[in-house]
């Protein structure tokens, strides 16, 4: 018997290392964050399955299309917020990828703006104004829950527009976001507020199919031994988008907002401080 366990578990091993000899298939990585995001990954995986291999895939997805493909077995690894459908259909990664920096809002306003905005002081003056959003996304319902009036539109370009037009009075984005948006668009009076930050917990995390508990583990054992050995926090806070965002948006001297997020999965590891972005310690 003791012979037959000792070849069940060699047999264990072998299996597992040959999925992880193979290549593990993710989604496209264009543009400065999802770069990151995949920088990370890599390094995850770097310490649980050394000879794992990556290839990307060549067409860029919709979200809903990745959702498809991991579901399929025709991706391995995609990454996104955090959402309840996604949640029901494919088995997350608990561990928020960029430390809850997207639950970290700045807003883009109009240029005359500026001193309107300057001088709010609490939550419920900020209320007195109208958000902009996208139609479908996952933080438009959590600003509407939380009595934030937020006027939507379904295509994302319009917002700019709208903005400058005066259909509402800011457009709440990532930190890493309003400065590439606002530069990409010279020809709108739009700039970035300089005063509050809105924040809501928020995460971003890696998916696997709901079947593949064996990735789900690596990836997860090799995340915590980056977060563990500090090679995580250096590669995140050293990456040139992080560092530039975090010296542009000044966010330990901004007024902070606070709101919640009911939306987030119960076992959201909000106890593990160490998977988080602390605003006091910037």
């Amino acid at each position: 018997m003791k012979r037959l366990i000792l070849i069940a578990g060699f047999l264990t091993t072998f299996i597992v290392s040959e999925i992880y000899a193979a290549e593990i298939r993710v989604r496209n990585a264009n543009g400065e964050k999802e770069a990151l995001v995949f920088s990370i990954l890599k390094l995850v995986m770097s310490k649980s399955a050394s000879d794992a291999r990556f290839v990307e895939h060549h067409e860029n997805l919709t979200e809903a299309r990745m959702m498809r493909e991991v579901e399929a077995g025709n991706m391995d690894v995609m990454w996104s917020g955090a959402s309840p459908d996604k949640d029901e259909k494919l088995k997350a990664v608990r561990i928020p990828i960029l430390k809850g920096l997207l639950g970290h809002r700045i807003f883009i306003i109009r240029s005359e703006d500026k001193q309107r905005f300057g001088q709010i002081g609490s939550l419920n003056e900020l209320k007195a104004l109208d958000a902009g959003q996208g139609t479908f996304w996952g933080d438009t319902r959590v600003l509407k829950h939380s009595g934030i009036p937020t006027i939507t539109t379904i295509k994302y370009p319009n917002l700019f527009l709208m903005l400058e037009g005066g259909r509402f009075d800011y457009f709440p984005r990532a930190v890493h976001e309003p400065w590439v948006e606002v530069r990409k668009r010279p020809e709108l009076n739009l700039a970035v507020d300089k005063n509050i930050l809105l924040i809501y917990p928020f995460a971003m995390y890696f998916y696997v199919n709901k079947s593949n508990q064996a990735l789900h583990d690596t990836i997860q054992r090799g995340f915590e031994i980056a977060i563990a050995d500090g090679s995580f926090n250096e590669l995140f806070f050293n990456h040139p988008m992080i560092r530039d965002v975090l010296e542009k948006a000044n966010l330990s001297e901004r007024k902070i907002f606070r709101i919640d997020n009911p939306f987030m999965h119960p076992e959201t590891p909000y106890e593990r401080e160490e998977f988080w972005l602390d605003i006091g310690q910037l």
